[in-house]
Order: C-alpha cells, then sequence, then structure tokens
C-alpha cells in the first residue's frame, strides 16, 4: 500500500475486493493487480477511450509492466468518448479486437475510464468466453463514487439506458483523485450530484459536512475530495454488500434516477450528462416527496439549495411533456408488475422505494 493511499473494502465474502483511493497513485496499478491476482503470468488489456488515454495510459501500462506483467502495445483498445458509445457497436468492436488479439480466458481487463468505459470494460469482461476478471480505474468522479463499485456493467440501446448487462464485480478499484485534475468543470459537478446522493439517501451527517465543504470541493481540495469519494464510496459498499443484485434495499442508490434517465433517454444521451440529469431528477423527486407527505418541505429547500450552489442544472427539458415523461420512465428497469417505483428522500438521509404515486401526483410535478 503506498503511502497516503486509503483502503475500504466491499465485503462480499470470498469476492471481497479491496477499493484503494488517493492522490497521485495510479503508478501503483501494477502492484495493485500483483497483489491482487498472484501470478503476474497473464495478460493484461486496457480499454479506455482517446481522452483518458493521452493523459494517463502511458503510466497504468509503465505500471503494470514494472510489476512483472506480459503486457503489449497491442493490449489496449479505445472506445469513442461519450455515452452514445455505450452501445452494442462499441462492445462488438472490442470484443472483435480481443479475437483478433487472441486473448485467452486468463486475461485481466482494467477499465481505464469515466463511467462509459467502465461499464461497457465491465459487460466485456462479464460476457467475454463466460467471464474474465477486470479492474476499474476510474477516471471521474461519477466513476469514482458510483459506477465503478458494485459490479453493474451494461451498455445502452435505444430503447433505454443500461438495458443489457450483469452483474460482474471487479477484483479491485483503484482511485487516484489526480486525474480529475484534467477533468472539465462539467463532468466535475456532473459527478458531484452522485456525491450529494449519498447524503441525500443514506446520510445526513455527510449531507451537513457537505454543506460546509462545498466550497472546499469546488476548489478540488485534495483531503476534501478524499473524504468525500471515500464516505461515498462506504455509503455503496454497504449497500451493495447488503443487497448486490437489487432486489432490495440497493435500489435506494436509484435515487433522482427514474426522472434523470427520462431526461437522457428523451435527449438520447448527447446534450446531459448522466450526472446532470440525476441532479435534475433528484430534485424532481425531492418536490413529488415534499408533496406526497412523505419529506419535510424545509428538508425539500435544503436539498434545492446545495444541489443549486453546485452549479448544476435542475430545470429539465422544457419540450418534455407529460406524456413523454410517463413513457419513458415506463420502460425503466425498476418498473414492477407495471408500476413505475420512485425513490423518495423521507428526510435528509433517508430514502423509501414507493410504487403507489397516483397519475395525478405525478403530472402535478412533470
Amino acid at each position: 500500500m503506498s503511502h497516503g493511499e486509503q483502503r475500504i473494502f466491499v465485503e462480499l465474502g470470498s469476492r471481497r475486493y479491496p477499493i484503494a483511493i488517493g492522490a497521485k497513485t495510479l503508478h501503483q496499478l501494477g502492484a495493485l493487480l500483483a497483489e491482487t491476482f498472484a501470478n503476474t503470468n497473464r495478460r493484461v488489456f486496457i480499454i479506455s477511450n482517446p481522452t483518458v488515454a493521452q493523459h494517463y495510459l502511458a503510466t497504468a501500462q509503465a505500471s503494470i509492466v514494472a510489476a512483472g506483467f506480459n503486457h503489449q502495445a497491442a493490449d489496449v483498445a479505445l472506445m469513442d468518448d461519450g455515452e452514445q458509445f455505450k452501445s452494442l457497436a462499441s462492445f462488438s468492436a472490442i470484443v472483435d479486437h480481443l479475437t483478433s488479439q487472441q486473448v485467452s480466458r486468463d486475461c485481466i481487463i482494467v477499465a481505464l475510464g469515466g463511467g462509459v468505459v467502465g461499464d461497457l470494460a465491465g459487460f466485456v469482461a462479464a460476457t467475454w468466453q463466460r467471464g474474465v476478471p477486470f479492474v476499474q480505474v476510474p477516471t471521474t468522479l461519477l466513476a469514482q463514487v458510483d459506477s465503478s463499485v458494485g459490479g453493474k456493467t451494461a451498455i445502452n440501446h435505444p430503447g433505454g439506458k443500461n438495458l443489457v448487462g450483469a452483474f460482474h464485480q471487479p477484483s479491485a478499484v483503484l482511485i487516484d483523485i489526480a486525474t480529475l485534475a484534467t477533468l472539465p468543470d462539467r463532468e466535475f459537478l456532473a459527478g458531484l450530484a452522485e456525491v450529494i446522493k449519498y447524503g441525500i439517501m443514506a446520510d445526513g451527517e455527510f449531507f451537513d459536512w457537505l454543506e460546509s465543504n462545498l466550497d472546499a470541493i469546488l476548489a478540488r481540495d485534495s483531503a476534501a475530495l478524499i473524504y468525500a469519494i471515500r464516505r461515498s464510496c462506504e455509503i455503496k459498499a454497504d449497500v451493495v454488500a447488503a443487497d448486490e443484485t437489487e432486489q432490495g434495499v440497493r435500489a435506494l442508490l436509484n435515487l433522482g434516477h427514474t426522472f434523470g434517465h427520462a431526461i437522457e433517454s428523451y435527449t438520447k444521451y448527447q446534450s446531459w450528462l448522466h450526472g446532470e440529469a440525476v441532479a435534475a431528477g433528484m430534485l424532481m423527486a425531492s418536490r413529488l416527496a415534499a408533496q406526497t407527505g412523505h419529506l419535510a418541505v424545509t428538508d425539500c429547500q435544503r436539498i434545492e439549495k446545495l444541489l443549486q450552489k453546485s452549479g448544476l442544472p435542475l430545470t429539465p427539458p422544457a419540450s418534455m411533456t407529460a406524456d413523454d415523461w410517463i413513457a419513458l420512465m415506463s420502460r425503466d428497469k425498476k418498473v414492477k408488475a407495471g408500476k413505475i417505483r420512485f425513490i423518495l428522500p423521507t428526510a435528509i438521509g433517508a430514502a423509501v422505494i414507493v410504487d403507489d404515486i397516483t397519475q395525478q401526483q405525478l403530472v402535478a410535478i412533470l
């Protein structure tokens, strides 16, 4: 473990895995792989995109070689950058690449990038030769606090987001906050939306801390970032350990996502970032909770104020009609027995799953 690195674990019995968090720790990737897999006589295959690769691929490769792994330049596949490329076409192209390179079952796949890379690389790992191990190296705030932890892997379909996927846990997660230095402000704020989500749905004290330390986070202060990321990962790890395949409590992590995914689908994944859509969705869920008596109006106002101060967009596309919303939300993966299920906050630090919202209550919010 390198100096300054912190570790927490996702407790899944024999599949327990570490989340290593630190600053300037990417050069430890090879050592983490060696520690995790014991056998360095395995091929390491990196999936990334050109934007991330130009900054971090060389460091990742050098650390893998230094640790004694069999790594060649050909063992990299780059996918296009953007949510619209988390697609069957991108998946197929990477599988073609693995086939042409004769990558065998004893390989290790490394996802180097944001949530799109992590989700796609994880799905490749889940399905390549019926499943191979993979390691997440998230380079965006959103991926660091959310999508890299918990083993949800997927690609999008024109009919909806993440409709094709599998639960496939990583063998390790390496979070280097230094990778956030090259992250555009808009992407950074999109990740902050997921950090705020953890405070709203699970930890009121963390929400209080975010209110007090928002300026430090926005200034990308290292200590504040490491704490915010660590606490977010701890909450996610606890939820995943309790409900790995989302049969119950894990659905609470989808606070804001039912509305958010509808925004993303409506805009064809091109004009809204995932975290931006979730931010608008969380405010809509909070207002719905306040309107239906689940949440105190004062708590709803605190949520709105923190999201607003974070500089996140909170108004969904004006052209979305109630019919658009209902049609898109009806396709959501959380629909059960034909009912749209909503995750609603009941206080700062608590949330519930609700499936009895009437069309009238919903239309009033929309």
